[in-house]
This record gives C-alpha cells, sequence and structure tokens, in this order.
C-alpha cells in the first residue's frame, strides 16, 4: 500500500489562503456546469466512440484480470458501464451530484461523490485509473498534488491513461468551466513528475490530420 513518506509530504503541502480560495471558486463553477448540463453532456457523448481509449488503458494493465478500475470523472457511468460488463472491479469518482446519481444507476458500479481538488482515495486500491477528459479541469497549481494522489491509489505498476484537450499551455476560465490546454512537452513535465513513465501516446480522433485532432491522450505507468 503507498508509502507513508508520499503521504507526509501531501499533508505538509498548505497554500496560501488567496490560491487556496482561488482553487475553490474554480472548481465550483466548473462542477456547477456540469449540474446544470448533466442531461445534455449524457445526451451528447453516451454514443461517443472511445474504444481506442478503453484498449490504451486495458492493454498496458500487467497481470491477469479482472482488473481494479478507477474511471476518475466518469460522468454519467458510460465507462463505468463498460468496464463492468468485461468483469473488472470498475469504481466511479465525479464531483457532481447529477453525474454521481446518474452513474450509480446506469453502471451498477460504486460511485465516489468526490471534488478533483479533494479526494480521498485509497492508496494502492487499483490497477489502473481512466481519466478521460477529466484531469484538464484541474488547475495547474493543484495538478501535481492530484497527479500524485493518483500515483498513491495505484498498485505498484499501475496504469494511468488520460486524454485532455491539447493546446498551447494556456489555462483558465473558458465560458463556465476551468480548463489547462497544455502541449505534449509541458504535460510529461507534471506527470512524469509525479513519478510516472511513459508508455505512449496518440492523438484524436484517429485517421485525421493534426490539425484536427484536439486530443492528446498519454499512458504511463506508475514507478
Amino acid at each position: 500500500m503507498g508509502g507513508s513518506g508520499r503521504k507526509d509530504e501531501r499533508d505538509k503541502e498548505v497554500l496560501p489562503p488567496a490560491d487556496a480560495e482561488r482553487l475553490r471558486r474554480f472548481s465550483a463553477v466548473t462542477i456547477a456546469h456540469y449540474e446544470r448540463e448533466a442531461r445534455a453532456y449524457w445526451d451528447g457523448t453516451r454514443d461517443h466512440d472511445v474504444s481506442q481509449n478503453y484498449a490504451a488503458l486495458l492493454d498496458a494493465i500487467e497481470g491477469q484480470p479482472p482488473y481494479a478500475i478507477l474511471d476518475l470523472g466518469c460522468g454519467p457511468g458510460r465507462d463505468l458501464r463498460y468496464f463492468r460488463a468485461l468483469g473488472h472491479d470498475a469504481v466511479g469518482l465525479d464531483g457532481s451530484e447529477a453525474f454521481v446519481a446518474m452513474a450509480r444507476a446506469y453502471s451498477g458500479c460504486e460511485v465516489l461523490h468526490q471534488d478533483f481538488l479533494a479526494m480521498a482515495l485509497p492508496e494502492g486500491r487499483f490497477d489502473g485509473v481512466f481519466a478521460n477528459a477529466a484531469l484538464f479541469h484541474v488547475p495547474s497549481l493543484a495538478l501535481p498534488r492530484v497527479l500524485r494522489e493518483l500515483a498513491a491509489c495505484l498498485r505498484p505498476r499501475g496504469v494511468l491513461f488520460c486524454s485532455n484537450p491539447r493546446g498551447n499551455n494556456e489555462e483558465g476560465l473558458n465560458g463556465d468551466r476551468y480548463g489547462c490546454f497544455f502541449d505534449l512537452d509541458a504535460w510529461r513535465e507534471y506527470v512524469n513528475a509525479a513519478g510516472f513513465a511513459e508508455l505512449g501516446h496518440y492523438y484524436r480522433p484517429a485517421g485525421l490530420p493534426r490539425d484536427r485532432q484536439p486530443w492528446l491522450a498519454t499512458v504511463w505507468r506508475k514507478g
């Protein structure tokens, strides 16, 4: 189970009050957006083909299935239901109460109602973390801590899959959602610093010119 030194290090991190308040505000605004748009979001994404992303995670996990998988930012439960249908022990996590209720009903899985910026995850519990269109909502100020928490919840040599909209390292409120839009080099720095080794990356949707592939998918192994 995760090392106590890593947990102690996280416990010592205290942000200045102004920064902590800004992070709380950004998170609250973003979660409120998904609360309002939960049904429309589900209608717009339920049929998306993310089979490439499923395979990227599952093919990288070592050992024999079934696997324990954390679906970070599970939304209404599309991916949870897929993982459960394959026989995996899938657990969801989302900050939106509406999404949590929808995901529990749709997938039949355990779903944690937790803000990404205030997670309480069991250490060494999961073989893989599936973060599909989720971590880009974490401000860069909090990202190192959040990535270390995800590393701690993974078993040794566990796998982290991420898919984020890419950009030129801009961040801020985009309408009523907070987003960070990193290029590959910047994203690598953050995830490497959290103790992960890159297994591979690709751009989505597949088969299109790079300027029409707004999504960057990366696969990582816990060191």
